[in-house]
């Protein structure tokens, strides 16, 4: 009997690493991406959603260009689809001509192949996401090291209802320019933010304000989302559009008020249900999560 035992439970074992390894063992997305150091060797595609998917073919933004920084470059995030290169180029150029402004420090874009990432965005994922420091650069020659050390500053107060000194008119100029390209999706700002440029912004000057969209968090930086590129067959439009958001509005409406006001105040807790199932973050996903297209991008060359 015991001897009947002992080679029922090895039969058990040996049908376990034959079949498929169940999903908690399988090895997550974002350490399979986050180990990649170099673009894959295909043609540019942004694959899947900005916070679920892939990027084929990414360019690297050079770490400093005439008018930009790249910072932060211990992550490995400054890749992107080549529009969105250019845009940062195209955008800094512009922005080199504000006031104050020696052009842009660009946080985080993409890893080398997009993906899932080990730590901070839940998107970012497909090389059409990036980040713009708020701090005005006054020089574009800071060090490796510097570039680490540095942080960027928030213009947004603790109290996250309204604006700080740190904010200024040529911040403004540098949001406008920004959502004023065609290249430009939306723009994520700390809600503050938005209002004050509702408040503002000449009326016959607001139609690039439907694309800047309030969200938690971005007080240190704003977030730039490109649409997708003509072509880009793989790639899913994010829904709903900026035009469904604000009604065919600029978003200065009553609703705004809202991310200052009763967002902020304490929210009933509402009870458990033991029997909904757990919802699992970009960090917890694996390649099955992800477009099946994934797996070549992971795989090249």
């Amino acid at each position: 009997m015991i001897r009947k035992m002992f080679l029922a439970s090895l039969l058990a074992a040996a049908s376990l690493s034959l079949g498929a390894a169940p999903v908690s063992a399988e090895k997550l997305a974002n350490k399979l991406f986050g180990a990649k150091d170099a673009p894959s060797q295909q043609a540019p595609m942004p694959i899947g959603s900005y916070a679920r998917g892939c990027a084929a073919g990414l360019v690297e933004l050079p770490e400093t260009g005439p008018t930009w920084q790249a910072m932060r470059l211990s992550r490995g995030r400054n890749f992107g689809q080549p529009e969105m290169i250019a845009f940062l180029e195209d955008l800094s150029a512009q922005v080199s001509r504000i006031n104050g402004w020696a052009g842009l420090y660009i946080g985080d874009i993409s890893q080398p192949r997009g993906g899932p990432m080990i730590s901070g965005h839940a998107s970012h994922q497909i090389g059409l996401d990036a980040d713009i420091w708020m701090l005005p650069p006054k020089r574009l020659n800071l060090s490796r090291a510097d570039r680490e050390k540095i942080s960027s500053i928030s213009v947004r107060s603790a109290d996250q209802r309204k604006i700080t000194t740190n904010w200024t008119a040529q911040h403004a100029a540098v949001l406008k320019a920004a959502a004023s390209d065609p290249r430009v999706d939306r723009i994520f700002v700390t809600p503050p933010v938005k209002i004050e440029l509702c408040r503002t912004a000449g009326r016959k000057d607001k139609d690039w304000l439907q694309k800047i969209r309030p969200y938690w968090g971005h007080d240190t930086h704003f977030h730039v989302r490109l649409k997708c590129p003509r072509g880009a067959t793989a790639c899913e439009t994010q829904k709903p559009t900026v035009a469904e958001l604000s009604n065919g509005g600029d978003g200065c409406d009553d609703s705004l008020t809202w991310w200052v006001t009763a967002a902020l105040e304490p929210q009933p807790k509402k009870p458990k249900d033991p029997n909904a199932p757990k919802k699992r973050g970009p960090r917890e996903y694996t390649m099955a999560d992800l477009p099946k297209q994934c797996a070549a991008v992971l795989s090249s060359r």
